[in-house]
């Protein structure tokens, strides 16, 4: 049987996948890190968690998370970033600038990708430096 928490793709069955599929994986990469987080932060609590979890996840929010950890970016993170940045999105929310959402598009991407390359310390650190440089203690 298929592990799906700890899937682990060849480089050219993730290349086949589009940036909106990476993007779409790696938005519920990044939505499991920030309630992981909130949680192991003891803001467990039913309306504040969700307005945190709001916070954190929504495109504006992303975007600048994005541009802090783009200089730590290997080559490879950054063409991926890059893959995920030019996607053709059809839908931007009205919360959010096409610049913004973008940028937010762009860092699901990468996160999709370094979870199906099975790359957990990566996304653990990138997120650890995303959430201490916005003045959280990860």
């Amino acid at each position: 049987m298929e592990d799906y928490f700890s899937l682990h793709l060849e480089d050219d069955q993730i290349r086949a996948i589009s940036s909106i599929g990476l993007a779409h994986l790696g938005d519920a990469v990044y939505e499991l890190l920030v309630r992981s987080y909130l949680c192991a932060c003891g803001r467990a609590t039913g309306k504040g968690l969700h307005r945190a979890a709001v916070e954190l996840v929504r495109a504006p929010a992303q975007a600048e998370r994005g541009d802090k950890i783009l200089p730590l970016l290997t080559d490879e993170e950054t063409a991926v970033y890059k893959r995920g940045r030019n996607a053709h999105v059809n839908t931007i929310p009205h919360s959010a600038s096409r610049a913004d959402y973008l940028k937010a598009t762009a860092l699901e991407c990468l996160f999709g990708y370094l979870y199906l390359r099975g790359q957990r310390d990566r996304i653990n650190y990138l997120f650890a430096v995303m959430m201490k440089e916005d003045g959280h203690a990860a």
